[in-house]
């Protein structure tokens, strides 16, 4: 079984395709002898970019870690198992369960079918309450790397800036030995010393700063500098050094009644979302996939997107800070629908995965906003505490971001909307209510619009609207599943987004990107046709409505990009 990859349709065993349950990787590598020389000064590591959902990992049969959750990294010292060792494989076993409970994210339930006379005996369903498929497998790369045993652990930037001064404070978390000295330097891309520092914690001043823009927002978008961290510590008589260079985006975020400023400047959002996504790899991270997407995203004038529903790959959030492509990022909190799935079991897992999350992404200037879900209940009593809950701990964790989550419920019945500093909210006009009549989007989306602005004084993002297509099907007039309806409908939203982006609607995101995988159902055919692109990356009629629209904004700005005169800015 390839890795990475999701399982499910890399065979054609039928039964692997929705298989839920346990299943069992292993492989043997051997490791540099370097690495085995029991020392005490070397530090080997095991690193899972993601598993999905529930994973036990052992070393020559030792138990190392254990993780709940995908979409998120951990990883494991296994320095004492295969040091001592040299020439002797290092054996890597992985048990995987992708079941999804009321207390898993994504939530989910196992129903048994006890009727004998129509399933056979043991027979069971997972359900879920999401739109795309439960693909499964080890979808993220795995790494050995080492460290010394004192170690650079974790680093925190911050940043703020004026017109001519800018100021990086930052965090250093060294592990392994009280004993140590640190040195820092910030690089410009030149590789020029802008400022030097010393110590655990401190602030780096940067004179007349290059700031970190969005695309289409500055002519050199996704500025970085580079933060160089050094250790040093004594340990036994030997000197032991731990390099770590970490990316630097200068740029603030702020949010307020009506707007939502990067750089002090006010910022539209329009973008998609997406999903990690594709034939045979599933969820797997697939580096010509994934330059296929930016360059898309670039083409079509879109500067920014939402994780939908769930963190994405290191690599695709490395390429949203090179190329300036801002992220609203998701943690896999979607489909929260049942009461049980509110309760304190949950609740303190979603603060855990939150966590983790903020952890992995935290010093990403291309990350300006935390989603902790995606249309929950909140129209449940219970979800006013549990979102004030997990809204406060994700800002005590991040206090330099705004958090939001994704609602469709009804503006006067949501219990999480308090909470939030920016209110996203999807809606299908004329798709999943009123179907075929596209007459009605007017009234009811400046309804929504003033509605929750009445309520909230709060910003407002269309987090997701859109229609499925089947592509190269044509009807005129307009039907459903056409491509001129999805045009058709396309285009009444966007009436009504530019009367209201005049106000306080600071974006709009399509749903979606591309077409995707989801469980079989009456309503679908061969998965959700909503994209704009079909699922292997061609255009329908709607992505050149979208492309035409999102430059036109990005023209009224004047901040039109570079002219890109040789394709060497997508081999970087």
């Amino acid at each position: 079984m390839p890795v990475p990859a999701s399982f499910n349709d890399i065979t054609q065993d039928p039964s692997l395709e929705n298989y839920i349950g346990w299943v069992w990787y292993e492989k043997e590598v051997l490791l540099p002898l370097r690495w085995l020389q029991d020392d005490h000064t070397t530090r080997v590591v095991l690193r899972f970019g993601s598993a999905h959902y529930y994973a036990i990992v052992w070393v020559n049969g030792e138990q190392v870690v254990e993780h709940e959750g995908g979409h998120l990294p951990f990883e494991a010292d296994i320095s004492s198992i295969v040091q001592g060792s040299p020439g002797v494989p290092c054996r890597i076993t992985v048990a995987l369960n992708n079941t999804l409970t009321p207390h898993t994210l994504p939530p989910g339930s196992i129903r048994y079918m006890n009727d004998k006379t129509r399933y056979p005996k043991n027979y069971f369903v997972q359900n879920i309450w999401f739109d795309f498929f439960n693909y499964a497998g080890i979808h993220r790369p795995v790494v050995l790397y080492t460290t010394p045993s004192v170690y650079i652990d974790d680093i925190t930037v911050t940043t703020t800036s004026s017109e001519s001064v800018a100021l990086v404070q930052y965090q250093v978390s060294v592990v392994g030995n009280a004993l140590y000295s640190l040195s820092l330097s910030l690089r410009d891309q030149e590789g020029k010393v802008v400022a030097t520092g010393d110590g655990p914690a401190g602030e780096l001043k940067v004179l007349n700063p290059n700031l970190w823009w969005p695309y289409l927002m500055h002519e050199n978008p996704g500025y970085r500098y580079s933060l160089e961290v050094k250790m040093q510590a004594q340990v036994n008589g030997a000197l032991l050094e731990d390099v770590y260079t970490l990316p630097v985006g200068i740029r603030t975020v702020h949010v307020t009644s009506s707007q939502f400023l990067i750089n002090g400047r006010p910022f539209y959002f329009h973008g998609v979302n997406k999903h990690e996504d594709a034939d045979i790899r599933g969820k797997g991270l697939d580096w010509p996939l994934v330059m296929k997407d930016f360059n898309l995203l670039r083409w079509l004038g879109a500067n920014s997107f939402r994780t939908s529903h769930y963190p994405y790959a290191e690599e695709i959030m490395d390429l949203c800070d090179a190329y300036g492509i801002v992220v609203i990022d998701e943690c896999p909190g979607v489909g929260i629908k049942m009461p049980e799935s509110f309760g304190n079991k949950s609740l303190q897992h979603h603060l855990v995965v939150m966590e983790e999350l903020i952890r992995r992404d935290k010093n990403r200037p291309s990350v300006v906003m935390w989603s902790v879900a995606n249309e929950p209940a909140s129209e449940l009593s219970q979800a006013a505490y549990y979102f004030k809950t997990v809204i406060a701990h994700t800002k005590a964790l991040d206090p330099s971001r705004p958090v939001t989550f994704v609602t469709d419920a009804n503006y006067a019945l949501d219990h999480g909307a308090p909470y939030v500093d920016v209110i996203c909210v999807n809606s299908y006009f004329s798709w999943y209510h009123d179907p075929g009549h596209l007459e009605v989007i007017p009234l009811q989306l400046t309804a929504q619009f003033e509605n929750w602005y009445k309520t909230y004084q709060k910003p407002i993002i269309q987090s997701e609207y859109g229609a499925d297509s089947v592509p190269g099907l044509h009807s005129d007039p307009p039907l459903m599943f056409s491509e001129e309806y999805q045009k058709a409908m396309l285009r009444e939203y966007h009436s009504v987004f530019d009367k209201k982006r005049k106000e306080y609607v600071i974006g709009e995101l399509i749903w979606n990107f591309a077409d995707f995988m989801t469980n079989q159902g009456t309503t679908r055919v061969l998965g959700n046709k909503k994209g704009i692109f079909t699922r292997q990356r061609q255009p329908k009629s709607a992505a050149f409505v979208l492309r035409e629209r999102y430059w036109k904004i990005a023209n009224e700005s004047s901040c039109l990009p570079p002219i890109i005169k040789s394709h060497n800015l997508f081999l970087k």
